[in-house]
């Protein structure tokens, strides 16, 4: 590849983070807004629930697909349609008579769910071919930075823009920012639709991988699950890690839905100081790790690895259980910002070690993937509201957050034994091949001594009567022996 070639897809892949940041304000401002609406249309908490299960479940769903959808469609297209879809979806939202906005707002709710999903899905497993070998660390560290910077402001800024301005002007911002990330995802050289071609090879392969012959026939809905578990199959440790993702997000429902109530306890008066001042601290610290990650993987060569997922991990759980302690300022600042610092090296970690797979096994493992994440989060949060009732927010969180650290612990010594397994292999197989090198001289030399005495042997063979019944099949020394 040119350096022509890497400039110019490096700064389309920039242009397309920069719109994805700002899609990615749209939907946290998205959270916030469209909570609050629900709760203003049904008056009924019960429905602003029901409305994030619908939107939680329409990803999980979407997570399983996304391989199917990926195999007839172009990641340029699954982008492009995605965005389209979310902003449709607001439109019609803007647009919907009042006797309907109810059932409009969970069909809204769905759209999003699975359209957010599929983009994810389908930017994460497709960076590789944006920006070329060696560069995923510091793609993945560019758009998880444009991610939190758009969390922070979106949450900032939705209770502003909600109150001035109204929902139907926060739903067409919302809208706006979607259009946008679409037009950025116009930019990108490739292709809308994939070629015939393409799609057959795919298919092809998500066969092979699946190890069943004949799955063809009977339609992709059944070659997904065995090419999922092949790709788990694919990369060491590679299960254990999307389990670990599942649990991780289990982890983060508690401490999003303990927030809110620890907030409280601190200051009735002002509840939304603590939230806003953690979430500010937690989105710089993902800043300034990525900054680090970007500088590490341009001196060294190197990315953080499956060994950085599972030691960030630890380190965001535990600073997670801290937060909730009831330390001094300063030190409940420190901890947001090293939470948001650990946070961010998991998440750039995890999609980097991902992105290693071939790419049809890695559309399946983002697949299953954002079904696991989705399915760990909308578990806590139905787990970890019940349990918030009766229990304290320190003592949810560090039972939800202490799981993740004892697998992780289990996933660290995989890790580690993985490693010293391989480095072991490779001190033998560097052994044998200095022991194969060292034999070869003294062997030339025995060929050598060996035609040598041959000819004198063959000389002297009348006198000696050492032919070839004593010495014809050794290597020489013998053959001369009279």
């Amino acid at each position: 590849m040119t350096s022509g070639t890497a400039a110019l897809q490096e700064r389309r892949y920039r242009i397309l983070v920069t719109g994805y940041a700002i899609s990615s304000y749209g939907t946290f401002l998205n959270v916030v807004a469209l909570s609050l609406y629900v709760y203003a249309v049904t008056d009924r908490a019960l429905a602003v629930g029901v409305f994030m299960a619908v939107r939680l479940a329409a990803g999980f769903v979407a997570g399983l697909a996304s391989a199917a959808v990926l195999a007839r469609w172009s990641p340029k297209g699954v982008m492009f349609w995605a965005n389209v879809a979310q902003a449709a979806a607001l439109l019609l939202l803007v647009l919907a008579p009042d006797g309907f906005r109810t059932g409009t707002l969970f069909a809204v709710s769905a759209v999003v769910g699975a359209s957010g999903t599929l983009f994810m899905v389908t930017l994460r497993s497709s960076i590789p071919d944006m920006v070329g070998e060696g560069r995923h660390t510091w793609a993945n560290s560019l758009m998880v930075s444009g991610r939190s910077m758009a969390m922070v402001a979106g949450f900032a800024s939705s209770g502003v823009v909600v109150s001035l301005l109204g929902y139907t002007a926060a739903f067409l911002v919302d809208m706006a920012t979607f259009l946008v990330c679409a037009l950025t995802v116009l930019l990108l050289p490739m292709p809308m639709s994939p070629a015939r071609g393409d799609e057959e090879s795919d298919d092809e392969k998500g066969s092979q991988g699946g190890g069943q012959e004949g799955e063809g026939a009977d339609g992709p809905g059944r070659r997904r699950v065995p090419a999922a578990l092949v790709a788990l199959g694919a990369v060491p440790v590679l299960g254990l890690m999307v389990a670990l993702r599942g649990i991780d997000a289990l982890g983060s429902s508690s401490h999003n839905a303990a927030l809110p109530v620890y907030s409280t306890e601190l200051d009735a008066d002002n509840p939304a100081v603590f939230v806003s001042v953690f979430w500010c601290v937690w989105a710089l610290g993902n800043v300034l790790v990525q900054q680090v990650l970007q500088r590490y993987t341009k001196r060294t060569g190197r990315s953080v690895g499956a060994l950085g997922f599972g030691l960030g991990t630890i380190a965001m759980s535990g600073t997670f259980i801290l937060a909730f302690a009831g330390l001094p300022w300063a030190a409940t600042v420190l901890v947001a910002l090293l939470a948001g610092a650990a946070d961010g090296l998991t998440e750039v970690s995890y999609t980097s070690h991902l992105q290693t797979l071939p790419s049809p096994l890695r559309t399946h493992a983002f697949g299953l993937s954002a079904t696991v994440e989705n399915l760990g989060f909308g578990v806590g949060m139905i787990v970890v509201a019940a349990a918030l009732d009766v229990f304290t927010p320190l003592s949810v969180v560090g039972v939800a957050h202490g799981a993740a650290i004892v697998l992780a612990l289990v996933y660290v010594a995989r890790v580690l034994r993985g490693r010293g397994a391989q480095e072991a292999g490779e001190a033998q197989e560097t052994h044998e091949a200095q022991e194969a090198q060292e034999a070869v001289p003294a062997s030339e030399a025995r060929e050598g001594k060996q035609v040598e005495q041959g000819e004198q042997g063959e000389q002297g063979k009348g006198e000696s009567g050492a032919g070839p019944a004593r010495g014809g099949h050794r290597d020489g020394a013998e053959v001369s022996g009279g």
